[in-house]
Formats: C-alpha cells, sequence, structure tokens
C-alpha cells in the first residue's frame, strides 16, 4: 500500500511529535495557566489521621479568605458506588466537618493573590481535635473488636469477595507450599502532581476546569453530581499532563472545592499540589497481603492455588470507584498466565486511616505476580527443577489458545512458553547458572530471577457493566474531519498522559487515508470539542481509540471516493483510495482538491451529493470486548552484597507481545519506563506509616525512587501475536 511505502502507517517508528514542545520547555501544563484575577488556593488539612473535629478557630482578619464545610451548602459529598454484593460505600466530605479519617484531609480553603499568602492565612487557621484510635494495619482493621472508620457500616470491610473453583480437588497433591507474602505501600510520583484551575465564563454561562486528568468526561460527570449541576453547564480541559499512571484517573476533593470557590467569588482559582501533599496526603497504591498455598505434583505440574488476599483500601473510595478495584481484581487475575484446575481465593477491601488507594500502573497485577511468582519458585526448590522448567510446564500453550482460564478469563491469542524461551536464550541462562558455581571474587552472591505475566487490557461493557459502577465504558468514539486544504482533524474523548497519542493515533489515520502525518492533527483533552469517553486507563487507548480513529477514517474514505467519483465521472465502486488521492482507470484526484471541491465549490457537485460531506463520527468495540491480553517474560540478573545489602542489576531481559505494534519506538519507550517504575517498586519506594497514622515520608529525601544511574540499559525482545478481535491486531502495551 502507498502509505506504507511512506513508512508513516501502523509498524513505523515516527519520531514522537509531542517530544519537540516539551524538550524545549513549551508543554502547557494546568500550572502555566494565567488569567486575569487568578488568585491562589492553600489547604488546611488534618494533621491526625482519626479525629473528632471540636472546632476551626478562624482569624478576625482573614474570614473572608477562608472557607469551610458550613461554607459549601448545597454541595454534595463524593461517594463512589457499586453494585458489587455486600459493597459498603463512604462518604468523603469535600471538606471535613465532624470527622476526619487520615492525614491530610482537606478541613478548610484558604484564598490569596499568591499560594505563599494562602499558606500563611492557612498556617494561622487554629484546629481543635479530639483524637481518636487510629488503624494503620489492614489486618488488625478487620479485629472484631478494631475501631470503626465509618460507624454505620459496623466493621472496617469495604467488600469481600470470594471465588472457588474445585479446589478439594487438589488437597491430595504430593506437594503442598504455604507463604505469608506482602507488598509495600507506594506513591504514584508523577513529574506532574495535581493541579487545578477553576473559572466561570459567563459569556457560555459555564464552569471552566482545567485539571490535571485522565478522564476529562468522567471528571465532568462527578463535577455535575457533586455540585447538581447540568454537565453542559461544565467544561473540563485537560492540557498537558506530565504523567499520571492512574494517579489522575479520578476526581480528587480539590477539583470540586476550586469550582465551587470559582463560581462563588467570580474570579478564577488555582491549586497546585506540592510535592509534600502528594506525598502524605493523596497518592497512595499498591498495599497488599497475601495467605496463599499452592499444591503441585513431583513432577512440578501445578494442581491448584489457594489464597487468602487483604488490600488497604485507605479510608475513601475516591470518584469513580478505587477502594474495591485493587482486592476485586485480585480474586480474578491471582492464576495469571498459568493453567490449572483448582483455584480458591478470598479477599477483602479494609477501610484504614490513611489516604485511598489509587489505581496505579497495572492496577493489582503488580501484587498477583509477585505472589504467584514466588509460588512458582517455592515449587521448583521443592522439587528440584529449574525455576523455568515449571513455568515451561504451567504456562498456557499456543496451541490452547484462544483460552478461557480458571476464572473466565479469555486470552485470545499468544505463545508464552514462546516467549519465555527467548527471554532465556537473550541472556544466556546457562552461562549464568555456571558464574554462580564459580563464586565471584569480591564475594558478592549472583541471583536470577524470572517473571511471567499477563495483563488484560481494554476492558469493555461485558467486563464493568456487572460492577454497577459511574464508570462503564461503551462505544470509544472518534471524529474525523478533512480540513478545506487536504488535512486531517481528529478529535478523541481519550487523552494522553505519556501514550504519544499525537503521533500513533495519526499513524493509525494514515494507514486508512494515507494523508501524511504532519497534516494530521489530534483534539482532545476538552469535554467541549470531544466525544464522550471513559478516558485512559487499563491499556485501552490503542485499541479503544485506535480502532475508532480507524473506523472514522474508512467513513470519511467512503464519503471522499463518493465525491472523487464524481468528479472523475465514474461510479464509486469503480474507485479506490491510494496514497492520499481517489483513484481509477480515467485517472485520479487527490483529497486535497476533493475536499477544496467540497468546501469552496459546492456549485460542482450535484444535488444528491452526501451531506456530512468528509465529517464522521463513528463509535468502535472489539468484536469481543472482554479485553486483550498481552503479555511478556522478564529475567533479572543482580549481584548481592549479602552482608550490607548493596543490590546490582547486572542484566535485564524483557521479551513481550502486544500483538500488531503502531509504533515500536513508542512501545519501547513505554517498556523502559514501566522497567523503571518496577525497579522502584522492587527495590526503592515505599510508604510507612506509624501506629498513630502518620505517613513517614514527606519529601523525595524520605521517599527513594529510582534515577537514571539505576535503571538498566534493558535488553528488549517482541513479539507480534495479532490479536484475532481488534482493528489491526493490537494490544494494550501501557
Amino acid at each position: 500500500m502507498g502509505e506504507q511505502k511512506m513508512g508513516q502507517g501502523i509498524g513505523a517508528s515516527l519520531l514522537r511529535r509531542e517530544d519537540d514542545r516539551f524538550l524545549r520547555g513549551r508543554g502547557q501544563y494546568v500550572a502555566d495557566i494565567r488569567l486575569p484575577g487568578l488568585k491562589n488556593v492553600a489547604f488546611v488539612r488534618s494533621p491526625l489521621a482519626h479525629a473528632l473535629i471540636r472546632g476551626i478557630h478562624i482569624p478576625e482578619a482573614h474570614r473572608g479568605s477562608v472557607f469551610t464545610a458550613a461554607d459549601l451548602v448545597d454541595v454534595k459529598p463524593i461517594v463512589a458506588v457499586s453494585a458489587l454484593p455486600g459493597f459498603k460505600r463512604s462518604e468523603q466530605p469535600l471538606l471535613a466537618s465532624k470527622k476526619v479519617r487520615q492525614v491530610g484531609e482537606l478541613i478548610a480553603m484558604c484564598v490569596a493573590d499568591t499560594r505563599a499568602e494562602a499558606e500563611d492565612i492557612a498556617a494561622l487557621v487554629e484546629l481543635e481535635l479530639e483524637e481518636l484510635p487510629a488503624i494503620h494495619d489492614m489486618l488488625t482493621s478487620r479485629n472484631s473488636d478494631a475501631p470503626l472508620i465509618h460507624e454505620e457500616w459496623g466493621d472496617n470491610v469495604f467488600l469481600e469477595t470470594f471465588v472457588d473453583v474445585n479446589m478439594e480437588a487438589a488437597f491430595d497433591a504430593p506437594i503442598k507450599i504455604t507463604r505469608e507474602i506482602s507488598s509495600s505501600r507506594q506513591c504514584m510520583a508523577p513529574m506532574e502532581g495535581r493541579a487545578t484551575v477553576a473559572t466561570w465564563d459567563h459569556r457560555a454561562e459555564q464552569l471552566v476546569l482545567y485539571t490535571s486528568t485522565q478522564q476529562p468526561h468522567i471528571i465532568r460527570q462527578g463535577l455535575a453530581e457533586c455540585l447538581g449541576m447540568e454537565q453542559l453547564n461544565i467544561r473540563v480541559v485537560s492540557p498537558d499532563v506530565g504523567g499520571g499512571f492512574g494517579y489522575k484517573a479520578l476526581m480528587p476533593p480539590e477539583d470540586v472545592c476550586l469550582s465551587w470557590l470559582a463560581m462563588r467569588c467570580g474570579h478564577p482559582v488555582r491549586w497546585i499540589e506540592d510535592r509534600r501533599e502528594h506525598l502524605t496526603a493523596n497518592a497512595n497504591c499498591r498495599e497488599h497481603h497475601y495467605r496463599i498455598t499452592a499444591y503441585a505434583d513431583r513432577d512440578g505440574r501445578l494442581r491448584g492455588i489457594d489464597c487468602e488476599a487483604t488490600v488497604d483500601s485507605g479510608a475513601y473510595s475516591s470518584y469513580p470507584f478505587t477502594a474495591c478495584l485493587e482486592a476485586a481484581q485480585v480474586a480474578s487475575i491471582l492464576p495469571g498466565p498459568y493453567d490449572f484446575p483448582s483455584y480458591r481465593c478470598r479477599t477483602w477491601s479494609v477501610a484504614t486511616n490513611k489516604c485511598p488507594i489509587l489505581p496505579y500502573r497495572g492496577v493489582a497485577r503488580t501484587g498477583v505476580c509477585y505472589a504467584m511468582e514466588l509460588m512458582i519458585d517455592a515449587i521448583a526448590r521443592e522439587v528440584g527443577l529449574e525455576p523455568f522448567e515449571v513455568r515451561l510446564k504451567n504456562l498456557v500453550r499456543p496451541e490452547q489458545m484462544p483460552f478461557d482460564n480458571i476464572t473466565k478469563k479469555h486470552f485470545d491469542s499468544g505463545d508464552y512458553p514462546e516467549a519465555l524461551r527467548q527471554a532465556l536464550d537473550k541472556v544466556n541462562f546457562e552461562s549464568i547458572r555456571e558464574r554462580q558455581k564459580k563464586g565471584e571474587p569480591d564475594g558478592r552472591r549472583i541471583g536470577v530471577g524470572i517473571g511471567v505475566y499477563c495483563e488484560q487490557g481494554a476492558h469493555g461493557t461485558s467486563v464493568y457493566a456487572g460492577w454497577g459502577i459511574p464508570m462503564v465504558p461503551g462505544h470509544e468514539q472518534a471524529t474525523a474531519r478533512i480540513t478545506p486544504d487536504g488535512g486531517l482533524e481528529i478529535r478523541v474523548g481519550v487523552h494522553s498522559h505519556g501514550q504519544s497519542m499525537e503521533t500513533t493515533l495519526p499513524q493509525v489515520a494514515h494507514e486508512i487515508l494515507g494523508i501524511d502525518v504532519a497534516r494530521i492533527k489530534l483534539v482532545h483533552g476538552d469535554t467541549e470539542y470531544t466525544p464522550f469517553s471513559t478516558g485512559t486507563w487499563g491499556s485501552r487507548c490503542a485499541v479503544m481509540a485506535g480502532g475508532a480513529v480507524a473506523s472514522a477514517c474508512r467513513e470519511v474514505a467512503s464519503l471522499a471516493k463518493g465525491i472523487g467519483a464524481h468528479l472523475l465521472q465514474t461510479d464509486p465502486d469503480q474507485v479506490q483510495l491510494v496514497d492520499g488521492a481517489v483513484c481509477s482507470h480515467a485517472g485520479s484526484i487527490s483529497l486535497k482538491d476533493i475536499a477544496y471541491t467540497w468546501y469552496r465549490r459546492p456549485q460542482d457537485l450535484p444535488s444528491s451529493v452526501d451531506p456530512r460531506g468528509l465529517e464522521a463520527t463513528i463509535g468502535h468495540k472489539p468484536k469481543r470486548d472482554a479485553g486483550t491480553f498481552s503479555y511478556a517474560a522478564h529475567i533479572a540478573v543482580v549481584a548481592v552484597d549479602t552482608e550490607i545489602g548493596d543490590i546490582e542489576i547486572l542484566d535485564y531481559v524483557i521479551v513481550e507481545d502486544g500483538g500488531k505494534l503502531i509504533n515500536p519506538m513508542v512501545v519501547d519507550g513505554q517498556i523502559y519506563g514501566g522497567l523503571a517504575q518496577g525497579i522502584g517498586t522492587a527495590l526503592y519506594e515505599e510508604m510507612n506509616f506509624d501506629a498513630s497514622g502518620q505517613p513517614l515520608a514527606s519529601t523525595f529525601a524520605d521517599y527513594l525512587l529510582p534515577g537514571p544511574t539505576e535503571v538498566p540499559a534493558a535488553v528488549l525482545g517482541h513479539m507480534e501475536t495479532l490479536a484475532p478481535y481488534t482493528e489491526f491486531g493490537v494490544k494494550g502495551i501501557g
């Protein structure tokens, strides 16, 4: 095809179009937005994890600059709902008035010309708090004598889930191994924290909220519910977003507070999260505990997994739904890429006096992979086999695809054993074993670790409808419009926070229409101009938005061929679209000339011309919307100083399969970024709390992140097993 000759379509490693402005410091983030009359906000936050509010004392000189819950009349609290049986809803007040349930909970909002002045006012507000016993341990939170975080519940459990598939059949297995495993609580730490600017547009009669979010349309929906407004009177704009990773896939109370304030005060207001707020009050994730038993035969064949998993969900469930997202998924995704006949898993989403647990890259997958891979290693030691041999015995095989696993996850395609074999070959596994036998001159020990995982992406209606939450994805829509001079404008409701959509979605459009990607513009991040979408989450954009862009461009291609056929004086079924031109045996006419005719010389067209012109909005769903399954094998080689605990990563190999890669270079970037975050999870990042519920890290001096010197130059390998249900065979990769 012509577009393939040009090297701009699916599979081309185009340079990221976004990078020019980012590398030159020309990106526009919320903090860059300046509006006339803009004032700044600082919040008075609770210094205690659990307390009754007995008084809020505002200095008389600042009464007009400080707002409390008593001022927010007719504003509803944030309530995340779910239809999952047994789910207990929590009401998160925008500004606490009776009780605080976490350190950093909002109590008052202070406004001044500058952030420094607003913080000075906040420091003068005196709180009268009666401290209550705090719960910092999710396991003790389930005890019958534990203090209640939400008294009306009667306990501290958001939700309990249970799965049992033929578990008793595994009890006679000759090998039984039990482990207790826990993972650290973390903070996401994107380069840009949360940020909000709110103003009232008198001409449009709209609240306009500029916010750093992955989900502009969901924020609009949540604001309407809390403020009691029509969505047509709210516009949400998300400009450049400096990282999200799930942290910005929710509506924070600060967004609602500033929206209310902007409408009341009549001038724009701004809040920019500082790093101390981020670390101590807003951004926790990934705290899991497992009591897990593996049953296996003497040959290493896995017979069954029996697990009790607890997730620390914090004090509230954030909008649209966060408290049970991790634990509810644990039960369904713990088996991972392995095929075995017996399974039981009970999970608890437990409330504690910490900030809400929020989605973070690979939601719940990190914890379950950690648990499962440790159990596979334990089986290997027990039966005397190499860890890779036990994995190869238990991985779903390519001839089984498509495969419904024990929790009914539909693995669409792939060759998991081959990914592992390629990784073993790239790392030269046998030479590592020889090196271990010889020993190191410096006395360090050499270790090698293997991990294999699969990741469900692009979840659809069939997955989320049963959860009964405010965010159920349907047909993802895109608008494609050829401009009067023959360029192309694409509008999508998803929003980029590092996925390179301004590069990759034009590549999809080019694949269909042949228009040079330099003449294709992506419009996203603004509810005023884009079709509704649940946003960017769950590795869904390439599958859902990419499919929608392809569908819209095909419709535009059909419209263009109709006009082109008339101008070529032939039938529409006698023409083709090649290299950005409509062609027939009689000649060709470019899309640019077709656009010129439609927009500027309509007299040259018959009255029967399709009135839709050169624009189409189309929704897309894969043929089966239960999600795609990408997967990878990772192998790490490390040197460990057993006296001081120092760890050096000597080698790291990743072999992944994301289906058809729209832009392989972008995929490499996503994988390198994921590797850096994984190293942080494994070796550096941990948010600890003391017995009174106080977070023990408030700066990056306390909360460690890996930097360039801690991330190795990984060896990457790509497999491309096409997904059978998606456009071009793509799978999620983020």
